[in-house]
């Protein structure tokens, strides 16, 4: 077990890095596609940072030699959505106190953002998530092809940040190219090596931490179904809570919640259509649990988000919500 631990942590250090050379690349891709800076941390960093983990959500339900692998899968696409409601935006929160003593005490305790376009992502999101778990408590034919519907809404979704305006807000000044750090202006063509260079990585080590979790959890005497949706959402967010984290240190928070909004919207969608492709989409009292959880979480982001500005410290309280999980998750 001190090699399995000794391979999370290198893993997670490798996510850092890697993470951090993505969201270099990806502002600067945002920049030359003329994307707006929140459209860039909604559709560009979150579908970035989400493939890895949707391709392991298709690789288990669809090539899944067994069940077992299967409820994995599900297991996944459900603890997703509740990771990112609970423990990514108590990160954030954390972070931003953490900056206190380097920002000033004010601003790390509030957010000047855009609360009603977060609200407004979280009543979509939350529309699709309470369709995605009805799907998962009735039985009937045609179900697979509703996956379909679960597509076009992350289309939509697309096509709706796309077009919006980001009011002139811009936040921070683009930092030099890593691969290119003396170009004013780097060829496309570097920008996207560094892109698809960093995701690479960030899928390779995320793989790797979750054959650690994988193994944690029988050390702890956990059954696969109870790893994949207690452990396995954490492993595979990693990647949008280092983002968070970064863009928070950078200043750049609206960045980290627009990147966060962005993966819930994924998670509610891509991952689910697969389940729904190729699994009976069938939902057990653990991933029952995380939904109703992650609905709570919703509800309380909502509150948050009703003022003009968020506060951080409002931010933490949300995370707490991921430890009462756990303790009725080892109740039931």
């Amino acid at each position: 077990m001190i090699l399995t631990f000794a391979l999370l942590i290198a893993a997670a250090g490798i996510i850092y890095l890697s993470c951090e050379t993505f969201v270099n690349s990806v502002e600067w891709l945002g920049h030359k596609l003329k994307v707006t800076q929140t459209a860039t941390g909604t559709i560009l960093a979150a579908f970035g940072t989400a493939l890895p983990e949707s391709v392991v959500t298709l690789v288990a339900v669809a090539f899944g030699g067994d069940s077992a692998h299967k409820e994995i899968g599900v297991g996944a696409a459900i603890g997703g959505p509740l990771a990112l409601s609970t423990i990514a935006y108590a990160v954030v929160g954390v972070a931003l106190l953490a900056t206190a003593k380097r920002v000033g005490r004010e601003r790390a305790a509030t957010v000047d953002v855009n609360t009603r376009r977060l609200r407004r992502d979280q009543l979509w999101f939350l529309a699709i998530f309470v369709a995605k778990i009805a799907l998962g408590l009735v039985v009937f034919s045609v179900k697979p092809l509703l996956g379909i519907a679960f597509l076009a809404a992350y289309a939509f979704y697309c096509w709706k940040e796309l077009s919006a305006e980001d009011g002139g807000e811009v936040e921070g000044d683009l930092e030099p190219l890593k691969l290119r750090p003396r170009d004013e202006n780097p060829a496309m063509v570097w920008i996207l090596l560094q892109t698809l260079g960093a995701l690479a990585v960030i899928f390779a080590a995320s793989h790797l931490f979750v054959q650690q979790i994988g193994a944690v959890g029988p050390w702890l005497g956990l059954s696969p179904q109870l790893t994949a949706v207690l452990f396995s959402p954490i492993a595979t967010e990693l990647p949008e809570i280092m983002n968070a984290i970064i863009w928070v240190r950078q200043g750049k928070e609206r960045l980290a919640l627009a990147n966060i909004s962005g993966a819930m919207m994924i998670q509610a969608t891509i991952p689910t259509a697969f389940g729904l492709f190729f699994t009976p989409w069938h939902l057990g009292t653990p991933s029952i649990l995380a939904a109703v959880t992650t609905m709570v979480a919703i509800l309380f982001l909502q509150w948050a988000f009703r003022a003009p500005k968020v506060r951080s410290r409002q931010l933490t309280h949300v995370g707490w919500l991921y430890a009462v999980f756990a303790a009725l998750l080892f109740v039931v």
